[in-house]
């Protein structure tokens, strides 16, 4: 009359949920995202990422320092560049005495284990704001890739283990393989943003490095000829394909929580670790609403970490990083 099979056993007390507990958190899933800026003693916060902060070198370093302490062994850095630097073709950077050259070489001085990626695009370096050289209205797909190539020799040059071309750009892996390649450069790795959608939550992170599309004529006003169409599936797969036979290491799906369907179909098809970003638009609407009282921040967070890992990720870049090494304790 009774059921025999009480799945509900399982549940009574915290010590049986933590002994069958499937999915579990710590600080190695982790890829915590720096912002860097020129100047010294910066340490600016981000209006619309409440608690993140674009820093100089120096306090990078020292966040480098922190973060180490914490068991956060791996970051991914970005840059903001002045905006005398930028231009269509963005040309700085492959100055090899660059910001971002400059981060990646004080990182590694600071913390030599430390693993550090790169990100590999051309918006933060753009006067237009696009991932690529614009041309007649158009995004050059294999004139961006060549740039994006010596960029990622540059990165590794200054010590970078891994690059991370954030671009879309068609081909561009196979190119920037071939490149680090011939310039020995064998150890170097590829984190591919294969699957990066035309995203509405990209929004703060723009803001962080002001490299949203500008507003002209013959100007494309989004990203959405190369980023891909929120509706898309299996185009995700085909991407994600495509990139590791063109010698990628790592995938990524860029954002995380509306996508991890896809990340669960890659989960299902590939053998190589996955990524998964979770981006400025998530971080700040958790943030918004936690500090209206509307929602326990701690819990949310852990939650939608937990999401992201049991939908099948390896890696999570997060700007939570800190937090949940606190949440863990």
């Amino acid at each position: 009359m009774y059921p025999l099979k009480r799945s509900r056993r399982l549940r009574t007390s915290e010590s049986i949920r933590r002994l069958v507990r499937e999915t579990a958190l710590s600080a190695d899933d982790l890829l915590v995202p720096l912002f860097v800026v020129e100047g010294h003693d910066i340490r600016e916060e981000i209006a619309s990422m409440p608690g993140y902060y674009r820093l100089s070198l120096d306090n990078l370093v020292k966040q480098v320092k922190e973060l180490w302490k914490m068991g956060l062994r791996s970051v991914l850095l970005f840059v903001k560049v002045p905006e005398e630097l930028k231009d269509n073709t963005g040309k700085e950077a492959l100055n090899d005495h660059g910001l971002m050259q400059r981060a990646v070489k004080e990182v590694k001085n600071a913390c030599p284990d430390m693993l550090v990626m790169t990100d590999v695009a051309l918006d933060p370096y753009s006067s237009l704001g696009h991932d690529g050289i614009v041309a007649n209205g158009q995004i050059l797909n294999d004139e961006t890739s060549e740039i994006l190539a010596e960029m990622s020799v540059s990165h590794a040059q200054a010590g970078a283990d891994f690059v991370a071309p954030s671009d879309m750009m068609d081909g561009r892996i196979k190119v920037i393989r071939e490149a680090l390649e011939d310039d020995e450069l064998i150890n170097t790795g590829i984190m591919a943003y294969s699957a990066k959608y035309a995203s509405a939550f990209y929004g703060p992170f723009r803001d962080a490095l002001d490299s949203a599309p500008v507003s002209k004529q013959d100007v494309p006003s989004d990203k959405k000829t190369y980023q891909m169409d929120s509706s898309n599936r299996l185009e995700a797969i085909k991407e994600a394909k495509l990139d590791i036979e063109e010698g990628a290491d790592i995938i990524m799906v860029k954002p995380g929580l509306p996508y991890l369907d896809i990340v669960r179909d890659l989960r299902n098809e590939v053998n190589v670790p996955i990524a998964v970003y979770q981006v400025s638009g998530e971080y700040a609407m958790l943030k918004a609403a936690a500090e209206r009282g509307w929602i326990d921040h701690d819990q949310a967070v852990l939650e939608q970490l937990l999401a992201i890992k049991r939908a099948g990720a390896n890696i999570i870049v997060s700007y939570f990083a800190k937090d949940l090494v606190r949440i863990l304790g």
